[in-house]
């Protein structure tokens, strides 16, 4: 049988952010695996997970629902979020952390 972890989060490391209408991103920390981002709003919000100061996201991208959960993996060397509302008027609460 497989190992299923729940998810474990970095206690201390969550960032909130408030999505605009256009693309903006924060810092994350490396070397961990998995993202929780929580919705504070009743609007839709897109995320990108990357490296680099120009990282940018659209709605082609991962959808966070309106005041909704997701959980996310991603690439040990990925230290930037891009996120955006095009509808403005976002709040996300980002931990990251290990497991689902």
């Amino acid at each position: 049988m497989d190992d299923i972890r729940t998810f474990a989060p970095a206690y201390g490391q969550a960032i909130a952010v408030t999505p605009g209408i256009t693309s903006a991103n924060s810092v994350l920390g490396k070397n961990v695996t998995s993202l929780c981002i929580t919705s504070r709003n009743s609007v839709e919000c897109f995320v990108r997970i990357g490296t680099g100061a120009g990282l940018a996201a659209t709605t082609a991208d991962y959808l966070v629902p309106p005041s909704g959960q997701v959980s996310i993996s991603k690439f040990l060397d990925y230290d930037r979020i891009a996120y955006i509302a095009p509808a403005g008027g976002g709040s996300l609460h980002i931990i990251p952390g290990e497991g689902f």
